[in-house]
C-alpha cells in the first residue's frame, strides 16, 4: 500500500512537472514564431510598445526604463500597450505573476526571462506578485502594475 501511494506521489509529480514545461515551451515558441522575441535578445523594438527590465530581489522587484529611470515595486505603463518585461534574479529563484492579465512565470537567479502582456485598457493599479516562495518576507513582495489614465476612472485590480 505505501510503495503504490509513492509511486502514485511520483507519477503525480512527474505529470505536473512534464505539463508545466510543456506549456511555458508552447508560449515561447509562439513568440520566436511571430518574431517578436528572440531568446537573449538584447534587440530593441519586436513590435513592443514598451521593454522593462525588472529586478527581483529579496523581497521586492525594481522595474528600469530603457532612459534608466528606476521605480520600485511599480511598473507604469499606458492602456492597451504591449509591454516585454525583461525578468532576472540576482538572489533565489522568484515567481512574477500578473493575475490581471493572467501570466506566471518563474525565474532561476543569473537568468533573464522574457514575457510580454498586453495592459489592461482601463486605468487603474493591478497586483504583480512573486509566486515562488523565497524567504520569510516573501508574503510582502508585491508590485504594481499601475496604468496610467484619469484620476477618477481607476481602479484598484488584485
Amino acid at each position: 500500500m505505501e510503495v503504490g501511494f509513492v509511486v502514485l506521489l511520483l507519477g503525480l509529480t512527474w505529470f505536473a512537472d512534464f505539463r508545466s514545461t510543456e506549456i511555458y515551451q508552447t508560449y515561447q515558441s509562439s513568440l520566436r514564431e511571430s518574431g517578436t522575441v528572440k531568446p537573449d535578445s538584447t534587440e530593441q523594438g519586436g513590435g513592443f510598445d514598451r521593454e522593462l527590465r525588472v529586478i527581483a530581489f529579496q523581497w521586492g522587484f525594481a522595474f528600469l526604463t530603457d532612459d534608466n529611470e528606476i521605480s520600485r515595486n511599480a511598473a507604469m505603463v499606458k492602456p492597451g500597450e504591449k509591454v516585454l518585461f525583461k525578468i532576472f534574479s540576482n538572489d533565489v529563484i522568484h515567481g512574477f505573476n500578473i493575475p490581471a492579465v493572467g501570466i506566471t512565470t518563474e525565474f532561476d537567479p543569473g537568468e533573464e526571462r522574457q514575457v510580454w502582456i498586453r495592459a489592461p485598457e482601463k486605468p487603474g493599479k493591478y497586483l504583480i506578485q512573486c509566486v515562488n516562495y523565497c524567504g520569510i518576507g516573501h508574503a510582502q513582495m508585491k508590485a504594481w502594475l499601475v496604468v496610467e489614465g484619469d484620476e477618477e476612472n481607476t481602479e484598484v485590480g488584485t
